[in-house]
């Protein structure tokens, strides 16, 4: 990491050489702020008793709150809040124990209040960090601004007339929790893997299930330009961006778009974008607005928000184990690799999986099934974990027939997909199917003499060059139909030829 002479107190980190992006004029860096907003996992709405649930019928999920009614008064959710506070703990973040909540003045006719209740000066949460792998192998931290709590808007269809535009508020009031960083992200792979990070953080603390699908997650990405070591360029926002796949396609495309604005000598407004995802390319939306645009103010029907510092501590003390956590103690206590342990613990239900079958067994062993065989076969169906018809029970009682000796890994790649069609147990396919490992050494030795009777010139072969003995497991692993032990096949071979 390099530090350059900072032109303001955001800009302590500079992009690796690797990192810059050439251009006709020399090289540029990219600069990469996000603000996600992750929809908390709650019942019901920050301020009504409406269900928060996704789907349902169109404005099934709506009270006179969600819908703007006059006279109805918001009444502030208080799981809602500690989900947030949940949220910045996991982040290390400053809890603020007073916030307030503030009007931001817009119209859109998703949102029927015409103001959205949000938090502005006053955030619930403030300044933390998010420690980020990357593809390198380096870890960055992201410093996180803020988390404030706001309520979403509803949704509007455009596609079921061509004349109108419907509206579904089932989404309107939900509450959000928007996730500022500041902008110490330099490439688009770092941007990919925050929002990828962040994601596997929510998961774990179960304040957001992170379905980008559902829209239960999504990022507004910030992108700018600058010759190494200036001061930041003009920022372009991108908008409501669901996947980390699009994350980089959406930076990596608008970074290369300014570059050649400004190479050609033109300027960069400040702006709202779209990412096409069918093009993979940015569009304008309208300009940027300015918080002096929403006319924000104290919303006159909250009271101030005031936390109890116990309270505080009692959620910090119920945390579970988080990413970062689990990583070293996967390491230490199963022996993986430090790539092995941040792919597992990148998703909770990964890591889990692998703890209840890698339980009192070869845990790298079981690491290698699951992320090569199992992940395989689900990548290939496009299936999560979830859906997987081979439970860590299972997959684990697989890995204690490797084991012990009752099958060989050749054997279980055969028993494996068989697992996957009919849901039986690995002994109980191994059983009826015949497919126990060889480890008669009488079959094997006469297997054995046999050859050496019939190949003289190989035995001479093996005996000055040891890397010949390949040639004599393959005729025994033949001989057996792949079922005889390769640690005995071994054995014999070794005390037959004199080795």
């Amino acid at each position: 990491m390099t530090t350059l002479t900072a032109p303001n107190d955001l800009d302590i980190r500079s992009a690796r050489p690797d990192q810059l992006v050439a251009g006709a004029t020399g090289d540029w860096e990219i600069i990469v702020g996000m603000e996600v907003h992750a929809q908390v996992s709650a019942q019901s709405k920050l301020f009504s008793g409406a269900s928060a649930a996704y789907g349902g019928a169109p404005n099934a999920h709506v009270s006179l709150i969600d819908a703007g009614m006059p006279g109805m008064l918001p009444v502030l959710n208080r799981f809602c809040v500690e989900q947030a506070v949940r949220t910045g703990l996991g982040l290390g973040a400053k809890i603020n124990l007073w916030s307030r909540f503030d009007r931001k003045n817009y119209f859109y006719p998703d949102l029927p209040q015409g103001y959205q209740i949000s938090q502005f000066a006053h955030p619930i949460v403030g300044e933390g960090v998010l420690n980020v792998d990357c593809d390198s192998g380096e870890t960055i931290p992201v410093r996180i601004e803020r988390i404030h709590l706001e309520q979403d808007a509803g949704k509007s269809i455009h596609d079921l007339d061509p004349h109108a535009t419907y509206v579904d508020l089932n989404r309107s009031g939900c509450a959000l929790m928007e996730i500022v960083s500041k902008p110490d992200i330099r490439s688009s792979e770092e941007a990919a893997n925050y929002f990828k990070t962040l994601r596997a953080l929510v998961r774990y603390l179960g304040t957001c299930d992170g379905n980008m699908d559902e829209g239960s997650m999504r990022a507004d990405v910030n992108v700018s330009v600058r010759k190494p070591g200036t001061p930041f360029g003009t920022r372009c926002e991108i908008k409501n961006v669901n996947s980390t796949r699009y994350v980089a396609l959406a930076v990596d495309y608008e970074a290369r778009r300014q570059i050649e604005i400004l190479e050609d000598g033109g300027t960069i407004t400040q702006e709202t974008r779209l990412f096409d995802v069918k093009t993979g390319k940015t569009r304008s939306m309208r300009s940027k607005e300015d918080a002096h645009d929403y006319r924000y103010f104290p919303d006159p029907d909250l009271l101030p928000l005031q936390l109890d510092q116990a309270w505080v501590d009692a959620i910090k003390a119920s945390l579970p184990e988080l990413p970062d956590a689990k990583k070293q103690r996967f390491r230490a206590e199963y022996g993986l690799s430090a790539y092995d342990a941040a792919v597992l613990v990148a998703d909770k239900d990964s890591a889990d999986f692998f703890e209840a079958a890698a339980k009192g067994r070869d845990a790298k062993l079981v690491n290698s099934w699951m992320t090569v065989e199992l992940f395989g076969w689900l990548n290939k169906h496009d299936k999560s974990l979830a859906d997987s018809p081979v439970t860590a029970e299972r997959l684990g009682e697989l890995v204690d027939l490797i084991s012990n000796g009752t099958i060989n890994g050749k054997i279980a790649k055969e028993v494996f997909p068989r697992m996957i069609e009919t849901g039986d147990a690995p002994l109980v396919i191994v059983e009826r199917e015949g497919l126990k490992q060889e480890t008669d050494t009488g079959l094997i030795e006469q297997t054995v003499d046999a050859l050496i009777a019939a190949n003289p010139d190989k035995v001479e072969e093996a005996r000055l060059k040891p890397k010949a003995l390949g040639w004599w497991v393959g005729q025994l692993m033949k001989a057996t139909g792949g079922k005889a032990s390769p640690a005995v096949i071994n054995e014999v071979i070794k005390a037959k030829l004199g080795l």
